[in-house]
Formats: C-alpha cells, sequence, structure tokens
C-alpha cells in the first residue's frame, strides 16, 4: 500500500532546523504529536546571512543534505531522537523543478559547476553529509529538462504539467524535469536514501505539475511500502471546480496517494464567513466536497496561505480558525496537519505576537489534540445542525459544539454521563438524564466523558 491509514495529528515545523525539531522533541511528544514533517531535506542555497523559505524549494542537488536548516548529520540527529518518542518523521519533497539559478548561469546542469568544485574542496565534509551516488559527476543536465516556457493558463493541463513555474513575465521560472530514465532513477534513489535514514512518509510538493507518468513511475511498491504519501494539490473546492476536475480527481483516481484536503478546507472557510452554514460540515464527502477519510490531510492554514500573496486572502481571523481547528480535530476522519512557523509570515495575532510561532504548543491546541487523540476510532455522530451551530458526538466518548454566531448558545443534551472541556476545563453534570452546556460566542466546547 502507498498509503498506510493513519490519523495521528501531523505537525508541520515549517522551516523549522533541524536541529530544533531536535531539541524540541520532548516537548513534541508531550503535546500530543505522532509525526513531524520537515521542510526539504536536500541540498538547497545556503549563505551566511540566511536564505528566504522558498529557496529550501529549490534544489541543487538530491544526493546531499545541506541547507539553511541543517545537513544529513542533522537529521540523522533529529530522526533518531523522535524515534525515543516514538514520533514518525515525514519529509518534504521537490520532484517537479530544480533551482531557478538564471542570476548568476545560463547552463542547466545541478549541481553548478560552483558546488562540484566545492564537493572537491570540502571533499571530507561532503561525503559525511552524501546520501547516494558520485560527487564527482551532476546529477542532472540538459537533456534532463523540458524546453522552457512559463505557465500562462493555470486551466491548460498541459502547459500547468509542462511549463515552469515562474514569477511573472520577466522571471525565467523553475526548470522544469523531463520524465526519463535518468530523473527517475536519480529520484527513486533519493526516496530510498530518506527511507534507510527513517523517513517514514512523503509530501509530494506542487504535485499538480507533475504528469501521472512521472509520480507512477517514481514511486514504485518498494518505495511506497509501510510508507505514508500525500501530494500538494491546491484547488479553490470539490466537485464541479476546474482545479479539482483536472488536477486533484485524477491524481486520486490513479494512485494511492492521500493529498491536502483543499475541497473541505473550502468548506470550512465558507462555513465560518458571514453569510455561511455549518450545516455544510454535515457530511461534505456526501456532496464531492471532501476527500474520503482515509486519504485526506486536513488543515485550517497551509505554508503557502500566509506566505504567498495570492492566497493571504484565505487567511481566516484567530478565532474563526480556532473553530476550524476544534472541527477538524474533533471530526472523525482525514490525517490533522497542525501549521506552525518562526514568524515566516510577519502576521501577527492579537497581542502583537508572531501569529503561528506558538501555535503548535498553544494549550488550546494541545488540549484540542488530546481530545482527538482520546476519541480516535470513535463514530461521528450529527446531534444538531444550523447556520450557526454544529454539535456532534465521538460515540459515548466526546462531544463537540461549535458556534461562530457572537450570542452564547446553550445546548440541552441527553446523557447519563458527566462532562470536561477539556479546551476550558469547565465541567457539566448529568441530572436526570440530561446535561446543559453552555458555549460562548465564537468559541467551542471539545468535551470527553469522565465516567
Amino acid at each position: 500500500m502507498c498509503n498506510i491509514h493513519a490519523t495521528d495529528v501531523i505537525l508541520h515545523a515549517f522551516d523549522w532546523p533541524y536541529e530544533l525539531v531536535t531539541k524540541r522533541a520532548k516537548e513534541i511528544a508531550q503535546a500530543g504529536y505522532k509525526t513531524v514533517l520537515v521542510s526539504p531535506p536536500m541540498k538547497s542555497l545556503k549563505t551566511k546571512a540566511g536564505t528566504q523559505w522558498w529557496q529550501r524549494y529549490q534544489p541543487q542537488d538530491y544526493r546531499v543534505i545541506d541547507n539553511q536548516l541543517g545537513n544529513t548529520d542533522d537529521v540523522k540527529t533529529m530522526i533518531a531522537e523522535l524515534k525515543q518518542y516514538d514520533i514518525r518523521v515525514y519529509a518534504d519533497v521537490v520532484f517537479n523543478h530544480m533551482a531557478n539559478e538564471s542570476s548568476v548561469r545560463t547552463d542547466l546542469q545541478y549541481p553548478s559547476d560552483k558546488e562540484l568544485a566545492d564537493y572537491q574542496t570540502e571533499a571530507d565534509y561532503f561525503e559525511q553529509q552524501k546520501l547516494f551516488g558520485d560527487l564527482t559527476e551532476p546529477l542532472f543536465d540538459y537533456p534532463d529538462f523540458v524546453e522552457a516556457f512559463g505557465i500562462k493558463d493555470w486551466e491548460d493541463k498541459w502547459q500547468v504539467q509542462n511549463g515552469r513555474i515562474t514569477g511573472g513575465p520577466q522571471d525565467p521560472g523553475l526548470p522544469t524535469l523531463r520524465v526519463c530514465d535518468n530523473v527517475v532513477t536519480q529520484q527513486q534513489n533519493y526516496l530510498l536514501a530518506l527511507k534507510k535514514l527513517g523517513f517514514k512518509g512523503f509530501r509530494i510538493d506542487a504535485a499538480k505539475h507533475m504528469t501521472l507518468e512521472h509520480l507512477q513511475q517514481v514511486w514504485t511498491e518498494e518505495i511506497c511500502q509501510d510508507t505514508h504519501i500525500f501530494g500538494e494539490i491546491i484547488t479553490s473546492g470539490g466537485a464541479t471546480k476546474p482545479e479539482y476536475e483536472l488536477f486533484l480527481e485524477p491524481f486520486l483516481a490513479h494512485t494511492r496517494f492521500g493529498a491536502y484536503d483543499f475541497p473541505l478546507f473550502q468548506v470550512t472557510y465558507d462555513a465560518l464567513e458571514a453569510g455561511g452554514s455549518l450545516k455544510s460540515w454535515v457530511d461534505p464527502y456526501c456532496f464531492g466536497q471532501a476527500l474520503s477519510q482515509r486519504r485526506a490531510i486536513t488543515f485550517a492554514i497551509t505554508h503557502d496561505i500566509p506566505n504567498n500573496q495570492v492566497f493571504e486572502n484565505l487567511v481566516m481571523d484567530e478565532a474563526l480558525e480556532w473553530l476550524a481547528y476544534s472541527y477538524i480535530l474533533g471530526r472523525d476522519g482525514g490525517v490533522p496537519l497542525i501549521y506552525t512557523d518562526l514568524d515566516t509570515s510577519g502576521y501577527l495575532d492579537k497581542r502583537g505576537n508572531p501569529r503561528w510561532l506558538n501555535a503548535w504548543n498553544d494549550p488550546k491546541m494541545v488540549a484540542a489534540i488530546r481530545f482527538h487523540n482520546s476519541v480516535h476510532g470513535e463514530p461521528m455522530k450529527v446531534i444538531e445542525a444550523s447556520d450557526d451551530v454544529l454539535v456532534f458526538s465521538r460515540g459515548e466518548k466526546g462531544i463537540v459544539i461549535i458556534n461562530k454566531s457572537k450570542r452564547a448558545q446553550t445546548v440541552e443534551l441527553t446523557s447519563e454521563r458527566n462532562w470536561t472541556d477539556l479546551l476550558s476545563g469547565r465541567e457539566y453534570s448529568s441530572t436526570k438524564g440530561r446535561v446543559e452546556m453552555r458555549v460562548s460566542g465564537i468559541s467551542s466546547i471539545m468535551a470527553v466523558s469522565t465516567q
């Protein structure tokens, strides 16, 4: 199986140095995470002054891990430390393109002559960091790339999967790799090397830019075995939306991989907007507005949303983002992914602090993850659904109440059990088989049974 069934919460430690992940291993485990997704472990631009986050997504070489976040030694130490706490590590992999180095050279050799010279000058260091291959030879050269042209029509499947991702008409863009024996072999060698290091899963960056032929050739049964694999295919919704029909639906139909559940994200975003209805959360899969439970990576925000201008309008209000997390961590199905960064985007919260800097171990987040882990495997049953309020149970173990209105709401439940809201610590007792729960405006309750 290419996509193992997993519902454990993933921490997306976006742009964290590998050493920092190692340092926080115990805290990550205590917060309830079972998996950590790290930024691409490969060779990319590194300078003494530092580099931008997007440089991590411009590969120079797969055979060496050496970038602004650390090297192969750091990755080995990180994986070993997280293993002590039974935490799996997933790698972000970039296979569609190589680095745009047009500002310093015109050829398509990767790594460049400069990097190859560095390998020889610092031979001992780079041999220590090497994953596979011969560092005296290039990894890729001109025949490994498709003809250069920038994508202009993002609803033209051929253009999207053969053209270059560019920053505009004046930008030559990211050199797009060709589907050929050398590219496929080198990418397979890289994945096998990462698995040997101990990586248990892979996020396929820019998956909609890769053809099904490319994906199917690279990801062999051996590579997929016991490995959680999911693609990033950004869409503006589910069934009937052009990106869904062109890219996500074929990806799901012809691979066994999981994918980011952008259809569900759009449903969630729309439901929380003024005029939206929480009724749309009852069974979005039934209407083609969510992925199947076994293949969905669910989220309230991804790294692209706050860090790319084209998606910034999808950043939710803080209070609404928490309601979104209550939903995806409370519901049954999907693998929740929690985004956090080191103030990459520059967004501040209402207290003036970097908005997602401590999102991963915020007490409310830790409580919501605890709820998710506590009710794992319990069936979800909707009890009440209106435009502003959604109430559902998770078997006899959990109750979730989400109130998007500004006014407090009171929900009366039939139950012989007593309950504790993990988000607030408030206790609710059963009286004559009835439990009354009051939820404040724009807030939620995630309660577990205490008997």
